[in-house]
């Protein structure tokens, strides 16, 4: 088995450590593999996608982020969203929930422009 070094922000370890306790995981590594599992898998079944789709996209960005940019790029994609709700959650964040539909491949695009936007921490889609 290989070995990596991880440098992850001590809130985020925090949380982590948090949930290894509470749901029984035997150690740091073994919960990095399951998301690196479920990561991978996930971006196995959008890169399948095709034709037309719906889907759900949520993101999750410290609350004081250039909300701007992130604006900008649903506003780059509004042919394919919907609708999105915005709402302030815990620990000075916000979370987007955004309803897209339509072509695949574009979804994909707006899919990786939010996750190559630092100030957005979590990208996750579920797809309808």
């Amino acid at each position: 088995m290989g070995i990596i070094s991880l440098s992850i922000p001590s809130n985020l370890l925090e949380k982590v450590d948090l949930y290894i306790k509470e749901q029984g995981f035997a150690n740091r590594s073994e919960i990095i593999r399951q998301a690196l599992r479920a990561y991978i898998s996930e971006g196995k079944r959008l890169s399948e996608l095709k034709g037309k789709t719906t889907a759900t996209i949520t993101i999750i960005y410290q609350k004081g982020a250039r909300t701007g940019q992130i604006a900008d790029v649903q506003h780059s994609y509004g042919n394919i969203v919907s609708t999105f709700l915005h709402t302030h959650i815990e620990e000075g964040y916000c979370i987007e929930i955004i309803v897209v539909k339509g072509d695949a491949q574009v979804m994909k695009a707006f899919i990786a422009a939010l996750k190559a936007n630092k100030q957005i921490s979590e990208v996750k889609v579920t797809l309808l």
